[in-house]
């Protein structure tokens, strides 16, 4: 057994962006994680730019914003182990890790979860139809593109208008291929504004709304898909069915965390994100397990991975000496238009960021915290959309005295 004051599980734009935050408090006996040959995680094929915007006040490409942390890393002689999984992780915080050695075995006064996520394949989603080859997920395009230089098809029909989904159709275009169409099931996008403008209508690209894939046909590849127009109740609308030729069909139709290690340590999970429930520090159900990233939500902005690292980080600074204390227990209640909020729970009434999804698009919108009939604060919002995150800070002085609360988009 070897033991480690902080364990981080997974080196992509959450774990390292802990681990060096973790340095900086002065906590020195760090360990990351990663499965992969590499760090930086999914960064490395994320080669278009736009990161950093926030968090380095400049435009940068997935791998050169990774680097900026590996460089940290490796200055400040943090260790991590490559090509390293993650099998076993128990509520005492004990690792089980595989790797070319065999099995390790790690027990750490804390663990930061920070594995990340997984797509929805067709069959998370139950297309029918043949099962011909052709049918990619937008990240392992990405991948096969970008890191290893391979052309996945040349009349490419996407289901889904998520970010990786939209980035491809550009990329994809860019590289000679016809991209027929978009579809949505959706009434709006499900992915953001500018991503729809820079990588759709830029390039002349249709997206479909409310439409899906109902069928796929093809004899060793596929050849054809079939669309249907998706009614406001859900169903699919007579006669509106369309044949697309096509050889392949790219599925961005998004994503889910990596929580099977969250499951086995016992952590209690959100119904709506997938991710653990934790409090204003990060702190999952079990004591010492903290986590961040998109393991705990999905975020649409890499920056936001970053800063919501370092912010869990002074939890873990707090747990290790001790200061990370239950004063109360209090639930976050949503009310109307927000589909999920983090942190789902409330133990002490310091400074804490709030994270939202709204359910529906909307203009003009306010959003009201409440302590029973008493108002604690009010933010006026121009324009909601579900693919954007919304992140409110509320101070201890605003939370002084609060017995509930309650969030409601009005």
């Amino acid at each position: 057994m070897q033991e480690k004051e902080v364990i981080i599980i997974g080196g992509g734009a959450a774990g390292l962006a802990a681990a060096v935050a973790c340095y900086e408090k002065g906590i020195k006996d760090i360990l990351i994680i990663e499965r992969e040959s590499y760090l930086g995680g999914i960064l490395n094929q994320c080669i278009h730019d736009g990161f950093g915007l926030e968090k380095f006040n400049t435009s940068l490409t997935g791998p050169e914003y990774a680097q900026r942390y590996i460089d940290q890393i490796v200055d400040e002689k943090i260790l991590f182990l490559l090509n390293s999984m993650v099998v076993n992780l128990s509520p005492q915080k004990e690792v089980i890790v595989v790797n070319y050695k065999g099995l390790q075995h790690y027990r750490a006064k804390v663990i930061i979860l920070a594995m990340g996520c997984r797509e929805r394949t067709r069959g998370a989603i139950s297309i029918p139809g043949a099962r011909p080859s052709g049918i990619f997920t937008a990240g392992v395009a990405q991948e096969l593109i970008n890191l290893k230089n391979y052309m996945i098809g040349n009349k490419i029909v996407i289901l889904g208008s998520g970010d990786i989904g939209m980035i491809m159709a550009r990329r994809l275009t860019l590289e000679g291929a016809e991209v027929v169409l978009v579809a949505e099931k959706l009434p709006y996008s499900s992915g953001l504004p500018r991503n729809i403008n820079q990588c759709l209508y830029d390039f002349n690209i249709p997206l479909l709304l409310s439409h899906t894939v109902i069928d796929i046909k093809g004899n060793g590849r596929i050849s054809e898909v079939t669309l249907a127009e998706i009614s406001k109740r859900g169903g699919m609308i007579p006669r509106s069915k369309t044949k697309i030729a096509c050889d392949t069909l790219l599925l961005s139709v998004g994503l889910i965390p990596e929580n099977e290690l969250s499951r086995e340590a016992g952590i209690t999970l959100d119904d709506i994100t997938g991710g653990p429930q934790v409090d204003e520090r990060g702190q999952t159900s079990v004591p010492g397990i903290f986590a961040c990233g998109n393991v705990l939500q999905v975020h649409d902005i890499v920056d936001n991975v970053s800063l919501e690292a370092e912010y869990i980080v002074e939890g873990v600074a707090e747990y290790l000496e001790r200061r990370l204390t239950k004063e109360k227990e209090i639930k976050v209640e949503l009310g109307e238009g927000l589909r999920y909020v983090v942190p789902q729970k409330l133990i002490s009434q310091k400074d804490i960021i709030f994270s939202f999804r709204v359910t529906q698009p909307g203009r003009n919108k306010i959003l009201l915290f409440e302590d029973g009939r008493r108002l604690i604060k009010k933010k006026s919002l121009q324009r909601v959309n579900p693919a954007e995150m919304i992140r409110i800070k509320l101070s201890s002085r605003e939370l002084e005295g609060i017995k509930t609360l309650k969030v409601k988009l009005v």
